[in-house]
């Protein structure tokens, strides 16, 4: 396997991967390590043009000029994350992106945000193989400060998820949802 079949199978697989596999541990901390070098640098830069760029180089992708993003910002990974048009991620967010989060257009993302998109087998005997599960962001989406989205949740468009919440369960479009664990308290 090779670098760019490793990139298209983080994108593609929903399966079970074993970290015992030397070839995928092996691949995976070389990855990880390219990535915190390009956050090292992403990190360090005050200009919106530089930023975009440097961000382009991290996701693998092309960015819309509308995007921003305060800094500092932070990924396992980076590869697997896709943004949409108008999207704004405030500062001191971190996306665990193994697994795969899509951002559409118009998404905000508040301060201190985390996206978790891996999980581990639960047994002791089991936690060397992860569960990828790729988050979803839909257009329009308001996520709060603080927020944490854990692995396979999909937000609906225009929806809020107030600051502070957990969300484990999909949050329905057009609704608010709040608390720890996250409910839905109100539509839009």
């Amino acid at each position: 396997m090779n670098r760019k079949e490793y990139i298209n199978f983080t994108r593609t697989n929903n399966e079970p991967i074993n970290m015992k596999k030397p070839e995928i541990a092996r691949w995976m901390d070389e990855m990880a390590i390219e990535s915190q070098s390009q956050l090292v640098k992403l990190n360090q830069l005050s200009d919106k043009a530089k930023i975009l760029k440097q961000f382009e180089i991290l996701t693998d992708q092309k960015l819309d000029e509308s995007f921003r993003c305060f800094l500092p910002f932070y990924t396992d990974y980076g590869k697997n994350i896709q943004i949409g048009k108008n999207v704004f991620i405030n500062k001191n967010c971190n996306f665990q992106d193994r697994g795969g989060i899509e951002i559409h257009d118009g998404a905000l993302i508040g301060m201190n945000v985390n996206i978790a998109t891996l999980n581990h087998g639960i047994k002791p005997n089991e936690r060397h193989i992860i569960y990828p599960q790729r988050v979803v962001i839909g257009k329009n989406a308001w996520i709060g400060s603080g927020v944490t989205i854990l692995p396979g949740v999909t937000i609906g468009e225009n929806t809020i998820i107030a600051a502070g919440a957990i969300l484990t369960k999909n949050a329905e479009e057009n609704s608010i949802y709040a608390g720890v664990p996250a409910k839905k308290i109100k539509n839009l």
